[in-house]
């Protein structure tokens, strides 16, 4: 999980990149990135498991899955094309109180006024960076909060798949929904006349490398995420999650020469404070629960 949480900010970093100097439009490079993954996945595929990793137990919630992971993903890399890696990310963990949030409301998960308490202060920091980004950037910088809406969403079908399919066919399933998805996206946004969807090729051999690296971390980080979850319980893995913040800034800072000032500072602060003491307090409710 922490390799995982350290690889993944990478794949952004390239996003932004591609953006920034490769002049290509975020939209573009969410498709390659699903497409690549597919074709970094298939030399796995062929010593692993074969034509197997198709047959997938419940086929449309895979691609469905991958559809919201796509949709999740344009938004996350059209946030970095405008804004910096560790606001971004700072602002995108408000997904752990979305996903709380709507646990309790759907799942009938038992969520008591502390945690709702720590959602509320977790949401309250979310706007101390959101509010100077949102001064420069306008409503683009409430973009990672649709693509944690989304991503919670895709975390809600990730526990309706369950265990019934392997971690590679999940990925593969997701890798052929995402883009899927991003095919007909990018047809209709570029129809549309939208800059964000303009199709495009790599301009340079260094472009199309990234890109393939690019889709070799979306592959494999992920399924590290997907293998730590089997093998250690979610109360345990989330802390790990906030690794993303570190790995963002150091990449932002090293490549685009971002930092966050003190203001955004705190507000991460609260978010990563709030987003622990509700795991913290789930694992002590679930302690409780297995005492008595």
């Amino acid at each position: 999980m922490a390799s995982a949480m350290i690889l993944l900010p990478t794949m952004d970093a390239i996003a932004k990149y591609m953006a920034s100097f490769e002049s290509m439009s975020p939209g573009q490079v969410t498709f390659y990135r699903f497409f690549f993954q597919l074709v970094c996945m298939l030399p796995l595929l062929a010593t692993v498991t074969g034509r197997s990793a198709f047959s997938a137990k419940r086929p449309w919630l895979n691609l469905l899955r991958g559809a919201l992971h796509g949709a999740a993903s344009l938004l996350f890399f059209a946030a970095v094309k405008y804004m910096p890696l560790a606001d971004v990310f700072a602002i995108y963990f408000v997904e752990p109180f979305m996903l709380t949030a709507l646990s309790a409301l759907f799942l009938g998960d038992k969520v008591g006024w502390r945690r709702w308490l720590a959602i509320v202060i977790g949401f309250g920091g979310a706007m101390i960076v959101i509010q100077p980004s949102f001064a420069i950037f306008g409503l683009k910088a409430l973009l990672p909060v649709a693509c944690a809406f989304l991503y919670a969403l895709y975390l809600f079908m990730n526990r309706a798949v369950g265990e019934a399919d392997s971690p590679l066919t999940m990925q593969i399933m997701a890798g052929l929904g995402g883009t899927m998805f991003m095919a007909v996206a990018l047809f209709a946004g570029s129809s549309a006349g939208i800059a964000d969807f303009e199709p495009s090729l790599p301009g340079s051999m260094l472009g199309l490398a990234l890109l393939l690296i690019l889709g070799s971390i979306s592959g494999y980080a992920h399924m590290l995420v997907v293998r730590a979850f089997r093998l250690a319980p979610l109360s345990l893995l989330a802390p790990f999650q906030y690794f993303e913040i570190i790995s963002a800034t150091v990449l932002g800072y090293a490549i685009f020469g971002d930092f966050p000032n003190l203001s955004k500072w705190i507000g991460i602060a609260i978010i990563v404070g709030s987003g622990l003491f509700i795991i913290w307090r789930e694992r002590m409710q679930s302690s409780l629960e297995k005492t008595t």
